[in-house]
């Protein structure tokens, strides 16, 4: 996503509709101090056409969905390098599975929002109003479910406690919406909790379309979270994990940890074995403030800002070995289409 920190924005501070387009396109503490890369062969070709059109003429294989300059775009997985088609959907965050696409625009700069669901032609299935400036976003493998994450209140994961989230949840198949997961059912060590101070956030969904991963914050822990959709309930799993995602084989967490458990100094991209609850630190030193998502059961992709306010996506190997590299420039928001994950 990528992260909403305000520090690289000050100059821009003073305008709350510029502050806005700001937070939904990236989420990073700091950026890679690389070369800027051109994107002359994808932004600036183009002329927008739908995704359905571009995938007919190129068939090159999975596609990775990406946001280039808030334009929701392909890419083929192959050479995420290439040639960037454009279409004609604007959001602050997408993300593709299946035949569903989600996108989260801001209606206006005072936090009104509206969910899109699309379809694999960008045809308009259904809009929801929502309240809050958008921040996370995923979808099921299966493009069943739908979950996003908006900041009612402040704009950084960093602060202590001066951020408010919800989190909701859409199966589209029945249409049942959960306006705000904090609603359900909470379990803390095995104990009912229920607190003033809860926020959840950063869903990701497990492949039986029911039971999900999330952020539960409170009391100063940051817990990863089992949930249980058709039960509306959630359980602690481990303290210390924040925007997960499941890797698709399901055994595998990758989250951001708060660098010595203060998300002040920055976050360390880092993998968790569910069974074992070990972690490892993945090979990125930079800051990520971002939902990663697994490319395969051996590569995550996360978004990182460059000083300049330019949003890249990068790779790196999900057992701690190997480095990060340049995966796609000029983009954030990516989800591989088809994956959900």
């Amino acid at each position: 996503m990528s992260g909403l920190s305000l520090r690289a924005r000050g100059a821009i501070a003073g305008s709350a509709a510029v502050l806005l387009a700001v937070v939904a396109i990236g989420y990073t503490v700091r950026a890679h101090p690389g070369p800027a890369v051109t994107t002359s062969s994808t932004a600036e070709a183009g002329t927008a056409s739908s995704a359905a059109e571009a995938d007919a003429v190129r068939d090159d294989g999975p596609r990775l969905r990406v946001l280039s300059n808030g334009v929701l775009s392909t890419v083929s997985l192959k050479d995420p390098g290439g040639p960037r088609t454009l279409t004609p959907q604007r959001c602050d965050r997408a993300f593709a599975a299946a035949d569903t696409i989600a996108c989260l625009r801001p209606v206006n700069p005072l936090g009104a929002t509206q969910l899109a669901i699309l379809d694999h032609d960008l045809r308009e299935r259904r809009s929801i109003p929502l309240t809050g400036f958008p921040n996370r976003l995923r979808v099921s493998a299966s493009g069943r479910m739908v979950a996003w994450t908006l900041f009612i209140d402040g704009h950084s994961y960093a602060s202590g406690g001066g951020f408010s989230t919800r989190a909701g949840i859409l199966d589209t198949r029945t249409g049942t919406l959960v306006d705000s997961v904090e609603t359900f059912a909470a379990t803390v060590d095995g104990r009912p909790y229920r607190a003033a101070d809860m926020n959840v956030w950063g869903v990701t969904f497990t492949g039986d379309d029911n039971r999900f991963y999330a952020t539960m914050s409170s009391d100063g822990h940051r817990y990863l979270v089992e949930g249980d959709f058709a039960a509306r309930t959630f359980r602690t799993v481990t303290d210390g994990v924040e925007c997960p995602s499941l890797s698709p084989d399901g055994t595998r967490i990758a989250f951001k940890a708060a660098i010595g458990g203060d998300p002040a100094r920055g976050w360390r991209l880092s993998v968790l074995d569910l069974a074992t609850k070990k972690t490892v630190a993945l090979a990125e030193s930079h800051s990520v403030d971002d939902q990663a998502i697994w490319l395969d059961d051996r590569t995550v992709a996360y978004g990182l800002q460059r000083s300049d306010g330019t949003n890249d996506v990068w790779a790196v190997p999900a057992d701690g070995t190997g480095g990060p590299r340049l995966f796609v420039s000029g983009a954030n928001s990516p989800s591989v289409d088809g994956s959900g994950v």
